[in-house]
């Protein structure tokens, strides 16, 4: 049975409604996620019939308004569910963190009323799956210069260009696109999946997040309906305000993946025996215990505080970049341990270790790179940009 380390009683700080939300969330991964997630995995096949069951347990924009079917919940409720769901498998997460930071939140945030009628209900819901096209192939911490174009032809858009690793690709109905205007301002566009010229070729041959839906975005000539241009936003400030909402659920979603690793290795340790004691019982693997359960602690404490920040809309862009990248460095420090705990064991589709290790190293990379987040914190403190 899944026992999460709660070393500094993180949860009084969280309101009876955040623990009915986690408990309805983690039965759900118990219920529907841990049980066929090691064979999804190893088929590289994304489990599809989830993301309707994701919409029922609100999963999809819980911080957008109940008017556009989102729960209307706060920041920390958002972070206790990528937690659960990162605890299941990081490709859970990021299906649900694309389809609420980087999808609905920017149709709600930079969209009108028409547009947030039109899709946020219908991704809330699971009926749809959203993607976030930024990213290219040549051009991924620099996003500035993108190549994606997009040609203003009197009645509609001209797009044209291409993004890669974008999570949900293969499956979208529909994709968040930012691309360049004539005169090389960044803005968004809403591009359905039935537009003449749009395609989603899916990237295969991962060793991580194997079972997440990954693909590319491909527009050759696709006339997009002026109606779907974003209105609210322009320039970078528009993705990167995204980033920093699907950047925060990642500080809180690996903690899901941290302390699974820690509770398989705990447990392990206790029932492996070795020279006739318990491997717990030996001082290194002790140590090992004891490392984890602290860097666990100051990643709850991080994403709580980083979290009630944002609840009151005071959380800077560079203190997120600085919970993201420390709570993934040490989820995947975790991970690496707790699979030397396990021995060969560690690398068995029995236990979720190695699973988790190898979605870290994905992790770790996406939405900023590790070396990128310690620049941002280098930026904050000197004032000088070193990119």
């Amino acid at each position: 049975m899944y026992n999460p380390p709660d070393y500094y009683l993180v949860d009084e700080l969280l309101s009876d409604e955040h623990k009915i939300v986690r408990e309805a969330v983690r039965n759900w991964v118990n219920r529907s996620v841990t049980p066929v997630i090691d064979d999804y995995a190893q088929r590289h096949e994304f489990p599809k019939h989830l993301i309707r069951e994701m919409g029922e347990i609100g999963a999809f924009g819980p911080y957008i308004p109940e008017k556009y079917g989102g729960a209307g919940l706060d920041q920390i409720a958002y972070g206790v569910i990528m937690t659960e769901l990162e605890r299941g498998d990081s490709a859970i997460r990021s299906a649900a963190s694309v389809q609420t930071s980087l999808v609905m939140y920017p149709i709600y945030a930079f969209g009108n009323e028409e547009q947030r009628m039109k899709y946020l209900p219908k991704l809330a819901s699971g009926e749809w799956v959203g993607a976030f096209g930024l990213t290219e192939p040549n051009h991924g911490s620099d996003p500035g210069s993108m190549l994606t174009r997009f040609e203003d032809k009197g009645d509609h858009y001209l797009l044209n260009g291409s993004k890669m690793w974008i999570t949900n690709a293969p499956l979208c109905d529909v994709a968040v696109v930012w691309a360049k205007n004539e005169t090389g301002k960044v803005r968004g566009l809403i591009v359905e999946r039935d537009f003449d010229g749009f395609s989603t070729p899916e990237t295969l041959k991962k060793w991580s997040l194997r079972a997440s839906a990954t693909g590319e975005l491909v527009f050759d000539n696709v006339k997009v309906p002026k109606e779907n241009l974003l209105p609210n936003v322009k320039g970078l400030k528009g993705p990167l305000m995204c980033l920093n909402s699907a950047r925060y659920g990642i500080a809180w979603g690996v903690m899901g993946a941290a302390m699974d690793c820690y509770d398989t290795a705990l447990r392990y340790s206790l029932e492996r025996k070795q020279f006739g004691k318990p491997i717990a019982s030996f001082q290194l693997q002790q140590k090992k215990l004891a490392e984890m359960v602290t860097e666990i602690t100051k990643m709850q404490l991080l994403a709580w505080r980083v979290g009630m920040l944002r609840n009151e809309d005071r959380a800077t862009p560079a203190q997120i970049s600085m919970a993201k990248r420390n709570n993934v460095e040490m989820a995947l420090k975790i991970a690496r341990d707790s699979r030397q705990i396990l021995g060969a064991m560690g690398i068995s589709g029995d236990f979720p270790i190695m699973r988790h290790m190898m979605n870290l190293e994905s992790v770790i990379t996406y939405e900023g790179t590790h070396d990128i987040h310690l620049l941002i914190t280098g930026m904050d403190i000197t004032g000088i940009a070193a990119f």
